[in-house]
């Protein structure tokens, strides 16, 4: 037990290995690197690459990139990815390239330049290059992208017995595989039986007759967004690719699928943030600038709508101080009430549990979510306003506002995505700056409005 436990900690990616590999590194001494990076997953080897800094990186390459293989390669980061198949001699590339699935090898290739791409094309044996080039003539993030040709495929009249001797012969077989394909004469998939059935069945059982009620189909021109949700929403493993014509073409994975609704969310998170959907702590200075300063130019100027606004009540604060200090209040908890709304609905829609069929009933939610924390809020800074300025029209005010922009908040952080959506644009791209903006205009609006009626 001892001996397990100490061997499984020796293959743990942390802080002191990552110090003492960066020691041997700079020492020059590759025994040490291989001893050190030996025992590690290949994505462990990925995430040391993207962690450290790119002087370092580019000394381990230098030092280590023999023992990159194709798996690592897959692993690594889009951030870094071009920046290491830069660093790696023309020998390491194309050999870890022949390790790789079609489906890796199109994932690799969208992010590199044309003469990077010649260089691992010209790498592949020809069946597997024209089978690349196919699925990078498909459209961007499409199925057709996503899948691997390598697939498993037997006559749908076929009996257990025959498919096992079939599977045993094979010399082609994808590295890792769940279900047979049964295909007509034409080539268009009828089902599918997982190799559990197989192994499970007695030999003469027809393969149709333990075929899995799963079974569905996408097209190679249908979004990856869309398959995505097809293998969360349904469960599924593995999911056969057709043509305009039906006919089979490659084979979508469970793993490749959850990849694209990981990267989805992760987008999703970078957006609402502001800060791009590319962005990674692997970014240099200017790459981090440049994902982030159009939306802080953005945002100043919807800032400056905040500033017209006050700027309209100006003889109110100056006879009233105290709404400069009470102001960032109201303004603060509107734009917090407005990015609770605002994350619920964004990643609803996007995982398509916010439709137009439920959209009325979340809206009416979110206007009574809204009513009730705007109450709560009320309540609590009306008494804070009276005990500490020893004035109720001013607890009224506080509290009145407070109502109002909660359910400004509310009604924007989920009707703003919609609208977009509505539009075809992402929900996430700018409903941030759009419901920080109306939260703060409305709401210093709403207080400073309100405290010149009811005050002056």
């Amino acid at each position: 037990m001892a001996e397990d436990l100490a061997e499984a900690e020796d293959r743990v990616l942390d802080q002191p290995r990552i110090d003492a590999v960066l020691e041997a590194v700079e020492a020059g001494d590759r025994a040490a690197v291989d001893a050190l990076l030996e025992p590690l997953h290949a994505a462990d080897i990925a995430d040391l690459l993207e962690q450290i800094g790119p002087g370092d990186r580019r000394a381990l390459l230098r030092l280590w990139s023999h023992e990159i293989d194709g798996e690592i390669l897959s692993e690594i980061s889009e951030a870094i990815r071009e920046e290491v198949v830069e660093a790696l001699p023309r020998e390491v590339l194309v050999e870890a390239v022949r390790d790789l699935e079609t489906d890796d090898v199109v994932d690799l290739l969208e992010d590199l330049d044309e003469p990077q791409q010649e260089v691992i094309l010209d790498a592949l044996e020809d069946a597997d290059r024209v089978a690349v080039e196919q699925a990078m003539g498909y459209p961007e993030y499409s199925a057709g992208r996503l899948m691997q040709r390598e697939t498993v495929v037997a006559p749908e009249h076929w009996t257990v017995g025959e498919a096992i001797d079939f599977l045993r012969k094979s010399e082609n077989l994808p590295d890792q595989f769940y279900h047979v394909i049964l295909v007509d004469p034409r080539m268009q998939p009828v089902g599918y039986v997982t190799l559990g059935r197989v192994l499970s069945s007695p030999r003469d059982a027809a393969l149709r007759a333990i075929s899995e009620e799963s079974f569905r189909t996408v097209q190679a021109t249908d979004a990856e967004a869309d398959v995505a949700y097809i293998f969360n929403q349904y469960h599924l493993i593995s999911c056969p690719v057709v043509d305009a014509g039906g006919r089979l073409v490659g084979v979508i994975t469970i793993d490749d699928a959850m990849n694209v609704l990981d990267e989805e969310h992760e987008e999703d998170m970078l957006r609402l943030a502001g800060v791009g959907d590319e962005a990674s702590v692997s970014d240099g200075p200017v790459d981090t600038v440049r994902q982030r300063l159009p939306w802080l130019v953005v945002n100043l100027f919807t800032a400056s709508l905040s500033a017209l606004v006050i700027s309209q009540f100006e003889a109110t604060i100056a006879a009233i101080v105290a709404l400069a200090a009470l102001m960032p209040i109201v303004a603060s908890t509107g734009g917090i009430a407005g990015t609770q709304s605002l994350a619920v609905a964004v990643r609803a829609l996007a995982t398509r549990d916010l439709t137009r069929a439920n959209a009325g009933r979340v809206v009416r939610r979110e206007l009574l979510a809204g009513v009730m924390n705007g109450l709560g809020l009320a309540l609590i800074l009306g008494a804070a306003g009276v005990l500490i300025f020893g004035d109720w029209h001013l607890g009224a005010v506080l509290g009145l506002a407070m109502i109002v922009n909660q359910v400004v908040a509310a009604l924007g952080g989920v009707l703003v995505p919609l609208t977009l959506e509505r539009l075809g644009l992402d929900p996430a791209l700018a409903s941030g700056t759009f419901v920080t903006t109306l939260t703060d205009v409305m709401g210093f609006f709403a207080f400073l409005g309100l405290a010149t009626v009811m005050l002056i």
